[in-house]
């Protein structure tokens, strides 16, 4: 055997234990998704009582009873109630902190760093602190138990972690881009939309995912500011669906939380590919 030979043995040995490692924390973090699935199918009396993964017999009616959705709202009105909101979320941090960021990244102007300085700050600032004072203002113009609060807040770009994103993509974009565009007769609006939008795409679908995921599982604020089982949405409904049914619906709800995280799964696969092919070309075609 030659020394060549001997040399790689250890390299393959090495290669082999960390692919079993990665093999065994990827069954660790899919536990919780197969356990879900098991337990949606699984009877009432085996939701608690049996630890086995697989349940004795499939109880599809679990679909069903999910499918009539809870409080005499059909599952789809629920659905369309978390794409709503989900949707104008997402619309509403792509437009107003890609504008943010553009004016902190690229335009000059008076007190531009102590203004960005104490947007980055306002990243540490509780969303509980200023949920009080958020829901006296919306109380006050009347419009608690509507959609607007969990939406309009978007609109202004209030999530300062989103406009710290794209200030970073963006201040690694060539300059000489849009000095060309200036000299082409384009002001900083045309520029922003024709130059600096399109090449910051990576950026605006990282934006994008991670506000709809966020939205999309948001419990507390939607609990604090809609009173409406028919403005409810699907994470609010998990919650009427066990305080309706009791210990007897655990079957039912999980198979509504299955449903749930179908959307999640699919938006993230529709826009992943978008996202890898952007970063790995840095945003920058040509």
């Amino acid at each position: 055997m030659t020394s060549t030979a001997v040399a790689h043995k250890p390299v393959r040995r090495h290669r082999i234990a960390l692919h079993l490692g990665c093999l065994a924390a990827l069954l660790v973090m899919l536990y919780p998704l197969a356990w879900l699935l098991a337990t949606s199918l699984k009877p009432a009396d085996e939701v608690i009582a049996s630890l086995d993964l697989l349940p004795g017999r499939l109880e599809w009616s679990n679909y069903k009873t999910a499918m009539d959705g809870v409080n005499d709202v059909s599952i789809w009105r629920l659905l369309s109630n978390s794409l709503l909101i989900a949707g104008g979320a997402v619309l509403g941090n792509v437009i107003s902190c890609s504008l943010a960021a553009y004016a902190f990244a690229r335009l000059r102007f008076r007190f531009r760093g102590p203004l960005f300085a104490f947007m980055i700050a306002t990243i540490m600032l509780p969303h509980h602190a200023v949920l009080i004072p958020q829901y006296i203002i919306f109380n006050q113009l009347g419009l608690v138990n509507t959609y607007w609060p969990l939406i309009l807040p978007k609109f202004l770009a209030t999530e300062a972690f989103f406009v710290f994103l794209i200030v970073q993509f963006m201040r690694g974009l060539p300059r000489e881009l849009e000095e060309a565009a200036r000299i082409d007769g384009c002001g900083p609006f045309r520029s922003f939309f024709q130059v600096i939008l399109p090449l910051t795409r990576p950026a605006l679908i990282t934006t994008a995912i991670f506000t709809f995921i966020w939205t999309w599982n948001d419990f507390f604020t939607q609990l604090i500011y809609l009173f409406d089982p028919d403005k409810f949405t699907l994470t609010l409904a998990l919650r009427s669906f066990v305080d309706a049914s009791s210990t007897s619906a655990f079957g039912p709800m999980f198979a509504m939380s299955v449903i749930a995280l179908l959307p999640i799964v699919l938006f993230f696969l529709a826009f992943q590919r978008f996202l890898v092919e952007g970063m790995a070309s840095s945003g920058l075609k040509g």
